[in-house]
């Protein structure tokens, strides 16, 4: 009888144990069941496991994330560029000779391609005259104006649905397991706070971007802040590490780009005192999304991925290591 009663613990022991394993959740349903996944399991787990040589105190947590072409999508051209494009439509009426100045008559007139043309001095202009000459309260309510009604001109899409539903997963599972998730992007810092805080659960003083001067006035008797002409931050490349130490004041652990605009960021992370992370996006997919690297005009990538591969970095390769791209 003794032995039948051990017997008895131990196959219910051995069951239960089966029955959790099976019912344990996946953290990245999204993901293919390929290398990739499985290392960034691995290094969560090791890092946040306190007995391990590789774990991490949660006060030195920090990931960092690109945004455009790594978080949501960036063909066929940046999202924020829409956004500028419809404001120079709304404000043409107060600027006729706007008909006849490039860049801002092939925006009047649709050409994207003509916009393209007018190379970076034409997108300067634009942004410069559709982001400025307000408050940053009215910017953020113009903002959000327009991703009400704005659709992605491939898939009809809200922009804010053109996020990829791997990575949403993978900031998800950071944050639960107390990584404090950073955007360090050379978007615009204001366009991003006005909408990524609900998409992406991180709050708009983690949220890192190019920026606009800005000066502080009474307006109408009011303390504002008011949005001027004239570039203050273009956060890309080397400026992504600049942007990281003084606004976190300390080095990530874990870090995501997509593009040779996040090299150093990549790099920066990887040359951490802790078990550090980069993680690649390579854009793969020409059916589900876009295929694209070296040749393309945004998420450029040519000198990122030969040494993502010559250090060993982590690269998604979109067609293979994710089951879907977007949410259903």
């Amino acid at each position: 009888m003794k032995f039948l009663r051990i017997l008895s613990v131990v196959m219910v022991t051995v069951i239960s144990h089966q029955v959790f394993a099976s019912t344990e959740v996946d953290p990245l349903p999204s993901w293919n069941d390929t290398a990739t996944k499985k290392s960034i399991i691995q290094y969560v787990q090791q890092t946040t496991t306190l007995d391990s040589k590789q774990f991490i105190p949660v006060s030195d947590r920090i990931a960092t994330f690109d945004n455009d072409g790594t978080l949501w999508a960036e063909k066929p051209v940046y999202f924020q560029l829409y956004f500028a494009l419809e404001q120079i439509k709304e404000k043409a009426n107060q600027h006729p000779e706007w008909k006849t100045q490039e860049p801002f008559a092939s925006v009047l007139k649709g050409d994207l391609e003509g916009v393209k043309k007018s190379g970076m001095d034409g997108l300067v202009k634009i942004v410069m005259a559709s982001h400025t000459g307000m408050s940053t309260e009215e910017f953020d309510a113009s903002v959000k104006a327009w991703l009400k009604t704005a659709r992605h001109p491939d898939s009809q899409r809200p922009f804010t649905e053109m996020v990829y539903q791997p990575m949403l997963e993978l900031l998800h599972y950071l944050q639960q397991n107390d990584f404090k998730t950073y955007i360090v992007s050379g978007g615009g810092v204001d366009f991003m706070r006005a909408w990524a805080p609900e998409v992406y659960g991180i709050p708009k003083e983690q949220i890192l971007g190019s920026s606009v001067k800005t000066e502080y006035k009474f307006v109408n008797g009011k303390p504002t802040i008011m949005r001027l002409p004239e570039v203050n931050v273009n956060n890309d490349k080397a400026q992504k590490p600049l942007t990281i130490q003084t606004y976190i004041g300390k080095k990530p652990v874990f870090a995501a780009g997509n593009s040779d605009g996040d090299l150093e960021m990549l790099q920066w992370t990887k040359s951490s005192s802790y078990s550090s992370f980069a993680l690649l996006i390579h854009h793969t997919d020409e059916k589900r999304e876009w295929a694209y690297d070296k040749n393309s005009s945004v998420g450029h990538l040519e000198k990122a991925l030969p040494l993502a591969k010559k250090d060993n970095w982590n690269v998604v390769d979109m067609k293979q290591d994710w089951k879907q791209i977007f949410s259903d």
